[in-house]
């Protein structure tokens, strides 16, 4: 018996399609999901909000996770090595840690 494929059509609505900026992802788990924040840190304000929460299972994190790390590399081999800050290995936290403004006026 043959085996029908199925397309999936996806929307992408104007609003969505425009993105949310963040330079912070917070992950977390139960034994049943993964949570992702997204926040947006600026620098001299001392307060962050969570743009946005997706909550996944512990299947698709891992499906998640292959894809960037393809996307990833791909990335790289186009356009060259991603260097993260000295010291920027796994469970290091991937954001700067003094916030505040450096610029001047």
């Amino acid at each position: 018996m043959e085996e029908k494929k199925q397309q999936l059509d996806i929307e992408l609505s104007h609003e969505v399609a425009q993105g949310t900026y963040a330079n912070l992802a917070i992950i977390s788990h139960s034994s049943s999901e993964f949570i992702v924040d997204f926040i947006r840190i600026m620098p001299g304000v001392p307060k962050a909000d969570v743009k946005s929460r997706i909550i996944l299972t512990p299947e698709h994190a891992k499906r998640l996770m292959l894809a960037l790390q393809d996307n990833i590399r791909k990335f790289e081999m186009n356009f060259g090595k991603i260097n993260l800050p000295e010291g920027g290995g796994p469970g290091t936290p991937m954001f700067p840690l003094d916030l505040g403004t450096k610029g001047q006026a």
